[in-house]
């Protein structure tokens, strides 16, 4: 498999520190708000890059952390008058709920940085012992990057970016302007933890680097894991510290490859027709299948950045469609192996740095050649067997096709409906038993005026909503 490195800034083979293992961790929600469309499509990206490693037979280890302690669920507490924890428990089963529906996998490990907090302190314990750290007259715990003649090896951005790391953290304790804060001293209207440090709590960078030292980190290797990855926007200074902190901490480096990926825009004007501008998964769940937003935010390559707009969002539709439409012409049938070739075409087009495009062009063609050949073939069952096993790997692999192929075409019918419909099919498949072929057209005829369309099948009727 080939990867792009972000510090590397080039494609380079993914060569693993222990042979046929990858251990992953990517910077997961801060838990204060509810989830948006950037936090779908890394969580979308990230799922895409485990689930090809599992298929290409690699034991993966996939870390996602909780950041449940932050200066902005701090406000909201005091501005709700609501317990932290109620809080962050909340907007924690939220954001779970949103990545189920996403077709996103748990991940093997999820620490929270409330629950870390021996971890965080141990680590920066080492920072201070090492000189790497100081502590201001407040308290404050920041750490020295004049100490870390690596800083900025990562990014490669402080030139750039130091007036803006200053104007993040500006303190007056603070030596450099670089520096970040390790351990916050506590203050008025602050949520605090007694510890050895003193009372306080940790800085937001410092959680990640232990977190990771204390659960997937290994422990025989020049580096703790092999791929960090998350959003563009925390390259800098967010990885860039965590990165400095490990390798100040425990002489190693932190990981063996970075990878990042692109932004999301809404183009507001095309959106405000049912989604409005509201950049929550939550309202674009009301109003699509999670499988649909997973199709269309896995559709553009994971690194170039995703201008959402619900043109764009109808079109992948409709190419989803398709393959849920060859998935009907097999209903029934067995499930045999996939096709070797298939198989290999997909994970080859995704081993070239998740190249989804070449992936979604292979998809694409095996669903118009079955089509062509049921044509010719429509009772070919081995045949059948095979295309199944396709689109059952399709599902492992990318996340999509895994649901019943006639109820997917059933989308948008209200439970109501959906029972009123069923009651007729019920009533014409009684009239069908007693031969009443009348009374059965009539019904039939009835569902059609709904725009329904039923279909008898060897295994019972099926129906959808015409297109």
């Amino acid at each position: 498999m080939v990867i792009y490195d972000s510090v590397k800034k080039q494609k380079v083979p993914f060569e693993p520190v222990r042979k046929g293992e990858a251990r992953i961790y990517v910077c997961g929600p801060t838990v204060y708000d509810d989830a948006h469309l950037g936090h779908a499509r890394s969580a979308i990206v990230f799922d895409l890059l485990r689930r090809t490693l599992i298929a290409l037979g690699y034991r993966v280890i996939f870390a996602r952390n909780i950041t449940d302690i932050d200066d902005k669920i701090i406000a909201k507490h005091f501005q709700t008058g609501e317990p932290i924890e109620k809080i962050t428990d909340y907007y924690t089963k939220r954001y779970k709920a949103d990545m189920a529906a996403l077709g996103v996998m748990e991940p093997d490990v999820e620490p929270k940085a409330t629950a870390s907090m021996e971890a965080i302190v141990a680590m920066v314990e080492k920072l201070l012992e090492s000189g790497c750290a100081y502590r201001d007259e407040e308290g404050t715990i920041w750490f020295d990057t004049s100490k870390d003649s690596d800083y900025c090896s990562l990014s490669h951005r402080c030139s750039d970016d130091e007036e803006a790391q200053a104007r993040i953290e500006h303190e007056a304790g603070k030596r450099h302007p670089r520096d970040f804060a390790l351990w916050k001293a506590c203050k008025e209207k602050d949520v605090c933890y007694d510890t050895a440090l003193g009372r306080g709590r940790p800085g937001w960078h410092i959680e990640c680097s232990a977190m990771i030292d204390a659960t997937i980190a290994y422990d025989d290797a020049p580096y703790e894991i092999d791929i960090h990855g998350g959003g563009a926007d925390l390259f800098f200074p967010h990885h860039e510290n965590e990165a400095a902190q490990t390798r100040c901490a425990t002489r190693r480096t932190l990981a063996k490859y970075w990878m990042h990926n692109g932004f999301v825009t809404i183009d507001g004007e095309k959106m405000s027709k049912s989604l409005g501008n509201s950049f929550f998964i939550k309202d674009a769940l009301k109003v699509y299948d999670g499988e649909i937003l997973r199709f269309y935010l896995l559709s553009t390559h994971y690194r170039a950045n995703f201008n959402f707009n619900e043109e764009d969002l109808l079109a992948s539709k409709r190419r989803l469609d398709k393959i849920y439409r060859l998935k009907k012409r097999l209903y029934g049938s067995k499930t045999g192996q996939p096709d070797k070739k298939f198989k290999a075409a997909l994970l080859e087009a995704l081993s070239d740095d998740l190249n989804i495009s070449k992936a979604l062009a292979v998809v694409d063609e095996m669903v118009a050649d079955a089509n062509e050949y049921l044509d010719k073939n429509p009772k070919d069952k081995g045949f059948k067997q095979i295309i199944s096993a396709n689109i059952n790997f399709l599902t492992e692999l990318l996340g999509i096709g895994g649901q019943d192929a006639y109820r997917w075409f059933q989308q948008g019918v209200s439970t109501e409906e959906i029972e009123t419909i069923e009651t007729l099919i019920a009533k014409r498949n009684e009239a069908k038993k007693d031969k009443d072929f009348a009374a059965a057209d009539a019904i039939r005829e009835e569902l059609n005026q709904m725009g329904v369309m039923v279909m008898d099948t060897p295994n019972g009727t099926v129906w959808e909503i015409r297109d």
